[in-house]
């Protein structure tokens, strides 16, 4: 059974930084080099939002414009880990954030992490 888990959230003042991790569990490391990672964040009462992807291997990465130059997205294969490391945090960052693997038509998601950017 794959199982992914997000750690790392928490309250931050406005203009610090987070960094989110999402472990994998259940699949080996091969395996999970092959899943693209994707962060994504629901707001408060709005519709789950792409915030950053990761391709296999991180080759390739496509950020949402509302965090771009802001956010980081990563990975460490051996590890089994995948992170978004936040930076210049704003308030209307608030949401929970949710990790997901994607293999051809394969996903599976974590169960997300609170991020709450307030004075």
């Amino acid at each position: 059974q794959v199982q992914l888990v997000e750690s790392g959230g928490g309250l931050v003042q406005p203009g610090g930084s987070l960094r989110l991790s999402c472990v994998a569990s259940g699949l080996s490391r091969v395996t999970f080099s092959i899943y693209g990672m994707t962060w994504y964040r629901q707001p408060p009462g709005k519709e789950r939002e792409l915030v950053a992807a990761l391709s296999r291997g991180g080759r390739s990465t496509d950020y949402a414009d509302s965090v771009k130059g802001r956010f980081t997205i990563s990975r460490d294969d051996a590890k089994k880990t995948v992170y978004l490391q936040m930076n210049s945090l704003k308030p209307e960052d608030t949401a929970v954030y949710y990790c997901k693997g994607t293999y051809a038509s394969t996903n599976y998601w974590g169960q997300g992490t609170q991020v709450t950017v307030s004075s």
